[in-house]
């Protein structure tokens, strides 16, 4: 077992004048399965890169001799068998270990004899896992593996993971974390944190700490109004006791500016009370998470049914791509489509947002029916969020202000989207639906790459306004909390 420790680091990209980490210091062992969350933005996939020497920073990053490695890792000559690429990546490969490697993470071996590029992405994504684990003396940094995956090959990876010792898990889909880890890596909005645990247990903890510091907050307040005003009111009495000495008739002067004086003491030590009262709410609230409620705008049709199916089935190049399935979305539900990666669910909501695709069997949709549609692909989302909002035809200042609730930095909205993260990117799209009015939500994937707390305010908004929604979704904590009905494929 080896310590990785951080002294004092800090950093900012060239040109930027915020710090991103300004003189953090912290340690880790590297035989735990460690959690690392935080807001989008606050440098969780940036401290990965600085592990991997990729970045200059000031500080010191000491790791004992460990060798890193990070997911996703890059392919090159992906027309190559998935075996020479293991090989490649972890000489010399000893194929039985990794055979008992895909066995646990449920994959077949005959992926090994295909080319690399034509596994599924959830395919690519536990073969390298597989692969990296069984390099020697290598601690693995891990960064969102679950975008690629649906809900079973999530639960899957994260019962596999749970087996292992050693990894730094970049993860914002709560159940999954829950499933594997044994340690939180927290960055918060004033401080990094290291708490031994899951993420249900960090967020406890967390909940514990910011009722405690609100309430000493609240109890500090009242503490400075009422030093405050004996302050003022002692040298108050102080100064109308040392008028005394100079009124009429025969008064005993020592006496009075005695007590002018005692009372000017204390009025001074109530101000330094005070002013250590001041010092301590500084320490204060600084972790606190400001998650303003969000808003939607959801409109009432006078259809009760909004969506018909009646043995719908969506086709590619003549040939089904679906099974046949008749359904019905009514107004108030939210329903949640389930299927394995590629059984159709993101082609079922294009038809219904109104993209052309070949299909057999019937889809009827409400006459007058107002959509809200977002897709899982960001790659489109170019140029000044100015002016996206303008082709959008929706409230510039409301979708600024409901990026900000998201913890969207200020700083990024001069920018071209197309420099966005892709958890930024992601909240433009959500943050975009939530200003439209609209009788059904069509959502594909909208958590990807969105943090935690991000994910909780959206669950938040959708059950206060229980708007009528079709989604796909395999953050389980999320698709469990808000839908009310599954359609499988």
């Amino acid at each position: 077992m080896a310590q990785i420790t951080v002294k004092n680091l800090s950093f900012a990209y060239e040109g930027s004048h915020d710090l991103i980490f300004d003189r953090v210091s912290f340690q880790f062992d590297t035989d735990w399965k460690l959690g690392f969350i935080g807001r989008n933005g606050k440098g969780k996939t940036t401290f990965l890169r600085l592990l991997m020497g990729q970045e200059e920073y000031s500080g010191e990053i000491l790791s004992s001799g460990v060798q890193f490695d990070y997911f996703p890792f890059v392919v090159e000559e992906k027309e190559r068998r998935a075996l020479e690429v293991a090989e490649e990546i972890c000489p010399p490969l000893q194929l039985w270990q990794l055979q008992k490697e895909l066995s646990l993470l449920e994959v077949d071996e005959e992926i090994l004899y295909r080319p690399f590029s034509s596994l599924s992405n959830g395919e690519q994504t536990k073969l390298l896992l597989a692969v990296l684990f069984l390099r020697d003396n290598h601690f693995l940094l891990i960064d969102e593996p679950t975008n690629h995956l649906d809900r079973k090959g999530r639960s899957v990876v994260s019962k596999y993971l749970s087996r292992k010792n050693g990894f730094l898990l970049v993860c914002h889909d709560r159940a999954f974390l829950d499933g594997c880890i044994d340690h939180v890596l927290c960055i918060n909005r004033a401080n990094i944190q290291v708490q031994q645990g899951n993420f249900s247990s960090w967020q406890q903890n967390k909940e514990y700490q910011d009722r405690f510091e609100q309430g000493e907050h609240e109890k500090l307040e009242q503490e400075v109004g009422r030093l405050a005003r004996a302050a003022r009111q002692k040298e108050g009495w102080s100064r109308k006791a040392e008028r005394g000495k100079y009124g009429n008739g025969s008064v005993d002067k020592g006496y009075i500016g005695h007590k002018a004086s005692k009372m000017m003491k204390r009025a001074k030590s109530a101000e330094k009370r005070q002013e250590k009262a001041l010092e301590a709410k500084k320490s204060l609230l600084k972790n606190i998470e400001t998650t303003e409620e969000l808003k939607m705008h959801t409109l009432s049709h006078f259809s009760s049914v909004l969506v018909r199916a009646e043995e719908l089935c969506i086709c590619y190049q003549n040939r089904p791509a679906t099974p046949k399935l008749s359904w019905k979305i009514e107004q108030g539900e939210r329903v949640r489509l389930e299927g394995k990666n590629g059984a159709g669910k993101s082609s079922i909501l294009k038809l219904i947002a109104g993209e052309r695709l070949q299909y057999t069997g019937g889809l009827e949709l409400a006459s007058g029916l107002r959509i809200s549609y977002v897709p899982q692909d960001t790659s489109f989302l170019k140029g000044n969020l100015f002016h996206y909002a303008k082709e959008q035809k929706v409230c510039e200042s409301l979708l600024l202000a409901i990026l900000r609730k998201l913890d969207f930095p200020r700083v990024q909205f001069e920018k071209d989207m197309e420099n966005f993260s892709g958890g930024q990117k992601k909240k433009v799209l959500l943050a975009t639906s939530l200003c439209q009015q609209a009788h059904l939500y069509l959502w594909d994937e909208p958590l990807n790459f969105i943090d935690v707390i991000s994910r909780m305010q959206i669950e938040q908004v959708i059950l206060q306004y229980a708007p009528t929604m079709l989604f796909v979704e395999h953050d389980s904590a999320f698709g469990d909390a808000i839908a009310t009905r599954t359609i499988c494929l």
